[in-house]
């Protein structure tokens, strides 16, 4: 569990492709200080398993559904990541709730600057449009955001300045791909009508 509070940025240090499946060491000293084996560590949005580590880096498997939901240019070696480390319990909430489970990615359509923010439109998949609703919260490659504005076919989320210093949003460009995990509450509220309709007519 996570809450898309960035703690630091990360350097994927090396991607190693194993048939079904994709090794990956990643270049995090504030996120190793503290982790031990088995632990969770969110690597742009994705939830990753420590299998091992260094005093500044932790290597990972990334299974080849995880691969094909997620951004392929992410797992590639010198790729700057967002890293977030598991939350711990009694720890203050400062985003949202985020599993690390990625619903698939969007794509940049437009960027505008406006004062001190920027505002970023990302276009939606038939599949995720639905579970995003205005002022709600969504993951984008980690991050925990709001959503400024929403489209049936596109969203746009607001970048403060600190967000665009501290993540990988600030260097985004139009046509970038992102993960992006919508809120969890949608998924089930989504799951449920999906076996109830007409129930409550």
């Amino acid at each position: 569990m996570f809450t898309g509070i960035i703690a630091e940025l990360g350097t994927i240090m090396a991607a190693e492709n194993s048939g079904d499946s994709i090794r990956v060491s990643v270049r995090a000293p504030k996120a190793v200080a503290k982790a031990r084996h088995g632990d969770s560590i969110a690597v742009s949005g994705v939830c990753l398993t420590v299998l091992d580590q260094t005093s500044d880096s932790f290597t990972a498997d990334v299974m080849g559904q995880t691969v094909a939901m997620s951004n392929s240019e992410q797992w590639v070696t010198g790729r700057t990541v967002n890293v977030e480390s598991a939350l711990a319990a009694g720890a203050q909430l400062g985003g949202h709730i985020v599993q690390g489970h990625v619903d698939g990615t969007a794509t940049v359509l437009e960027i505008r600057q406006a004062g001190d923010w920027r505002v970023i439109r990302f276009a939606l998949k038939p599949d995720h449009a639905p579970l995003i609703v205005d002022k709600g919260s969504i993951t984008i490659d980690g991050v925990s955001l709001t959503v400024s504005t929403v489209h049936d076919e596109w969203c746009e989320v607001s970048l403060i300045p600190e967000t665009l210093v501290a993540t990988t949003l600030g260097a985004l460009v139009v046509g970038d791909t992102v993960n992006i995990e919508t809120d969890i509450l949608a998924r089930h509220i989504a799951r449920l009508a999906h076996f109830t309709k007409g129930t409550f007519a």
